[in-house]
């Protein structure tokens, strides 16, 4: 099934992933554009409930959702570094996580036959995310301390599951990997 309620919703989600960079970057427009980016993220939950309770789950959903979810987080990261809106040990913490496991999905999806489970954990990491980050655009663009605080309060232990879930998903990779192995020797 291609053409779904949960996949409109992933496609809407993507086609605001611009409107965030040129509220950012276009209109200098810090608040708005941290506000679009929690509508981004709430959105990234409900395609998933919707998929799941209208029973609408598709191959086509399961690749528009996380790369809905990763264009909005690249898209977070990279303009708001760009920007200053985004504090640069949080930008650089998650390009350097988000770039190790790009190369890992690359490399098991040449070589592998089957795929990486998302674990829970990571879903808790990115929720984190998706609350830190738009707190940080929005804190920036209206002044107010306490929002930066709760930001930093909700990205430090975010980041860290983030990191914990990745070397999981590496022992993943290797272990898929290591299976393709065997089978393409006879073992």
């Amino acid at each position: 099934m291609i053409f779904t309620i949960p996949n409109a919703i992933s496609i809407i989600r993507i086609g605001m992933v611009p409107v965030f960079i040129w509220l950012l970057l276009g209109r200098d427009d810090p608040t708005n554009a941290g506000w679009l980016l929690a509508v981004i993220g709430t959105t990234d939950w409900v395609d998933g409930f919707l998929a799941r309770k209208l029973n609408q789950v598709s191959e086509i959903g399961k690749f528009l959702d996380p790369t809905a979810d990763r264009l909005a987080v690249a898209a977070a990261v990279i303009v708001g570094w760009i920007s200053g809106d985004l504090p640069w040990p949080v930008a650089l913490a998650v390009i350097v996580r988000e770039v190790v496991i790009a190369i890992g999905a690359l490399v098991v999806g040449v070589g592998a036959r089957s795929k990486i489970a998302v674990r829970y954990i990571g879903k808790v990491a990115t929720l984190g995310l998706y609350f830190a980050l738009p707190a940080f655009f929005v804190a920036n663009g209206t002044d107010t301390a306490w929002l930066e605080l709760a930001a930093w309060i909700v990205a430090i232990p975010s980041l860290i599951l983030y990191y914990f879930v990745a070397f999981q998903y590496v022992g993943d990779m290797r272990e898929v990997l290591g299976d393709d192995d065997a089978v393409t020797s006879g073992a």
